[in-house]
């Protein structure tokens, strides 16, 4: 572990885990906004500062198990310096900045769990990782989109039957307004998932600096300024993202997006009550491929949802590696 901070290195070093968490709203914005914007309910700059509010105020409604999972579940807390935190965040910064500038939906926070496993991978081998919390992480890589996907099939299929003697126009009407809810629902869970993961990062930061006693915890100015810096990010938008998203993976309904929404939003909260750190990215994406496929498999634009599975897969490598790199190239320069 490095010799304790000063006081200016370590503000500096929160800036920057904060820079991360305006980014991951930024980045992920699309994912709380892009269904209720591509279905025509709300423009775009009033839905992201719907987005945002819900983003901020998920603290409200969620534990900190997940931020805990981040800061203690993920590589040894022994093993975490000044400069395994600034590598982990470098790493997931460029991969964001990378798949922003391509208009990529990736994973902030698998490029961020990236991050920290190649930081602390650099700096003390395999024996740095926390396996039983890695596992779990990487087994919601594939489950996370999975359960979105079905339970916005699901969702379809109960919706659809229940609207079978109500006139199009009818259903449309309905579910313009029921959007509202369901993308309130989805912002919170984003907000709720995302914002710990910096959290926990901060958290363990500090604690390695013995700024937190002989207790893990997460300080209540941690947790609003990442729910700050999150609903921050989410109003500066992502049009790119939202493109991708919302448009060009399959042609949306108001009742598709609010099953997608819904389906979307159910997998969050399990996971956040879980303390499971997924991608909401991941979530929202399985949910929009289910509400396309359920009306004909080919309304899902197959060559676009793969193109995104494969940036998934290379997310966590591709930060792990920016994150050794900087690891390395830190400590040559000492």
């Amino acid at each position: 572990m490095d010799a304790t901070l000063g006081l200016p290195i370590l503000v500096i070093l929160i800036a920057v885990a904060l820079l991360f968490d305006f980014l991951n709203g930024l980045h992920d914005a699309a994912n709380s906004i892009a269904t209720i914007v591509s279905t025509r309910v709300l423009r775009p700059h009033f839905a992201v500062f719907w987005a945002a509010f819900f983003n901020f105020i998920a603290f409200m409604v969620f534990g900190l198990h997940v931020a805990n999972t981040i800061g203690t579940g993920i590589i040894e807390p022994e093993v975490v310096d000044a400069t395994v935190i600034f590598a982990a965040l470098a790493g997931a910064i460029v991969w964001n900045v990378i798949t922003w500038a391509l208009g990529i939906p990736s994973s902030s926070s698998h490029a961020l769990i990236g991050g920290l496993v190649g930081g602390g991978m650099a700096k003390a081998g395999i024996s740095a990782a926390v396996w039983s919390g890695l596992s779990k992480t990487l087994l919601a890589i594939v489950l996370s989109p999975l359960i979105g996907f079905l339970l916005a099939l699901l969702l379809v299929a109960i919706v659809s039957w229940l609207s079978v003697r109500s006139t199009p126009f009818a259903v449309d009407r309905a579910f313009r307004v029921m959007q509202f809810a369901s993308a309130s629902l989805y912002s919170l869970g984003h907000g709720g998932n995302d914002a710990q993961k910096t959290m926990g990062i901060i958290g363990v930061l500090l604690y390695s600096q013995g700024h937190l006693g002989a207790e893990f915890h997460i300080p209540f100015w941690v947790v609003l300024a990442c729910q700050a810096a999150m609903a921050l990010g989410t109003l500066m938008g992502g049009w790119r993202i939202v493109r991708t998203m919302g448009l060009r993976i399959t042609k949306l309904t108001p009742m598709q997006g609010f099953c997608a929404e819904t389906g979307g939003a159910a997998t969050l909260f399990m996971a956040t009550f879980l303390g499971v750190p997924v991608s909401t990215t991941h979530t929202i994406t399985g949910a929009i491929v289910g509400v396309g496929a359920a009306r004909r498999v080919s309304a899902v634009r197959w060559n676009v949802a793969s193109s995104i599975v494969y940036a998934w897969v290379i997310t966590i490598p591709a930060a792990a590696a920016v994150a050794a790199a900087t690891y390395w190239a830190v400590m040559a320069l000492r």
